[in-house]
């Protein structure tokens, strides 16, 4: 397992499709992950720490995990298979729960909880960018600087 940072999200051109994208701490490679517009607000406002009127679905699935005494140690982005990633949530009991890899990294997020990534699913899916391409993941960067959740089309109630 290797561990993951969020680089951001955005909405991939011309089929309007947000995506996550993930950093490998430590190495060289990127892996981009397609997700849904209710994600990858819930994503951005994590990231840029806001906090809605209402709770969304992570921050009540935080809340639930507080009341009740569990921990989230790790998230890990396990497999991909026919197009699609899968995900685990791992508790410090034990406990191992499936998940789509875009509710565990807005739930990561939320709780501080590390994220990893499976050597398999950035061996088929990691993207290196070498140290010369580095210019043009700032300017993703500063892309994501400029967006908000609201571009996503999604509301936050």
């Amino acid at each position: 397992m290797n561990e993951l940072d969020v680089v951001g999200v955005r909405v991939e051109m011309p089929s309007n499709q947000p995506i996550v994208l993930l950093r490998e701490v430590g190495g060289d490679r990127y892996l981009p992950i397609w997700i849904g517009p209710g994600e990858a607000t819930a994503i951005a406002f994590a990231q840029q720490g806001m906090t809605p009127a209402r709770p969304l679905t992570h921050d009540l699935f935080k809340d639930v995990l507080e009341a009740v005494g569990q921990t989230l140690t790790e998230v890990r982005i396990t497999d991909l298979r026919e197009g699609v990633f899968y995900a685990e949530l791992v508790f410090a009991s034990g406990v191992e729960v499936s998940a789509r890899p875009s509710d565990a990294i807005a739930l990561a997020l939320r709780t501080g909880t590390p994220i990893y990534g499976s050597d398999g699913v950035l061996d088929d899916a990691g993207i290196a960018i070498p140290d010369e391409q580095e210019d043009e993941v700032e300017k993703f960067r500063e892309f994501l600087d400029q967006i908000s959740p609201e571009d996503f089309g999604t509301s936050s109630q």
